[in-house]
């Protein structure tokens, strides 16, 4: 059934995500911008190009059909796309990781999915359909157990003593930039739907399930923008610029580099499954976006289980994640449910 097989496609671009900040552990001597503009440069503007070449075929002349206006509103849309994942990055100084996370993909989620049917004045008509409500079920569902898991985050923090970030704690800092980043890491779902009619063409030449790849290359390169500007601003202003190529040792260069090319290939490894999966959600598509982000949030708190992120931490923190987990599956589970009613 396409609409299992389109949740599987998330699930393993889910768990891509959930991992791609793993390889940073082994990063050294670098500053963040160092790192960050090289994965950005892997995943935001070099796969997207390589993957389109290979999967798209005649990309030329989809490239020459494809309508202006949906190129530049894909691109601007993942401009402010970039601009969200710097305030998410910004925010994590101040009020740590566990409700950055809570508060900005739960925005994120339910603003990501419902912003596409919203804009096209479709989700009165969407949400008296077959299945609608299980998926607007799951869509609520999948924001409590993101806050659940925010908060689970919060407790593990207190109980390991470490207020993460390297910045003071300040909710009055912390929050605006969390509800920024929320609100423009959304647009990237939007960004997607404004890509249809480059998509569309793409499909014409054959492009079949591999369709919303030619979008990346818009959209992406859009976040590589944003996130290029905010680096060299960085490095111009500590003066990190020679890190690229004098940090010691020369194998610490190379591991440095491995890792972040790496973090840039997992990156894009949730774009590439994400959009294998969008396509074969059929009705509900724009649910595709919430059950990412719940699938992310899912995964990402299991990897932290599995590598014993967790193990010192009280039972009442335990039992917060346990739940929040529950929660989260007990959503895909829904919006799987909805799909399916809707596919029928």
């Amino acid at each position: 059934m396409e609409v299992i097989t389109g949740v599987i496609y998330h699930s393993v671009g889910a768990s891509c995500a959930a991992m791609c900040y793993t390889p940073q552990k082994k990063v050294a001597k670098w500053s963040w911008q160092s790192y960050w503009l090289v994965q950005a440069a892997v995943c935001w503007l070099l796969l997207p190009l390589v993957i389109a070449w290979l999967t798209i075929p005649q990309l030329s002349t989809v490239l020459r059909e494809a309508p202006a206006d949906a190129m530049v509103k894909t691109f601007v849309l993942g401009v402010a796309y970039g601009i969200g994942g710097t305030a998410f990055g910004m925010a994590i100084r101040y009020v740590g990781f566990s409700l950055t996370y809570a508060i900005a993909v739960g925005i994120s989620c339910v603003l990501g999915t419902l912003l596409p049917p919203l804009v096209h004045g479709q989700l009165t008509a969407l949400f008296s359909q077959n299945g609608a409500s299980w998926i607007m079920a799951g869509i609520i569902i999948g924001a409590l157990g993101i806050a659940c898991c925010g908060v689970a985050g919060r407790f593990k923090e207190n109980d390991l003593k470490s207020d993460a970030g390297t910045g003071t704690f300040s909710l009055a800092k912390g929050l605006p930039l969390c509800f920024l980043a929320g609100v423009l890491s959304a647009v990237y779902g939007f960004s997607i739907d404004q890509g249809e009619p480059i998509a569309a063409i793409a499909e014409k030449y054959g492009s079949g399930n591999f369709r919303i790849n030619v979008v990346y290359i818009f959209s992406n390169t859009g976040a590589f923008l944003s996130t290029l500007i905010y680096c060299i601003y960085l490095h111009r202003k500590e003066n990190t610029f020679g890190e690229y190529r004098q940090i010691g040792p020369k194998n610490r260069l190379t591991v440095n580099f491995i890792m972040a090319i790496l973090t840039g290939c997992l990156w894009y490894s949730q774009f590439f499954f994400y959009g294998l999966g969008h396509v074969r959600m059929g009705k509900y598509q724009y649910s595709s976006w919430a059950i990412h982000m719940i699938m992310l949030v899912l995964f990402s708190s299991i990897a932290g289980l599995l590598m014993k992120e967790w193990v010192r931490c009280r039972r009442k923190t335990i039992v917060t994640l346990v739940l929040a987990l529950f929660i989260l599956v007990t959503a895909v589970l829904a919006l799987t449910y909805g799909n399916y009613l809707g596919s029928l």
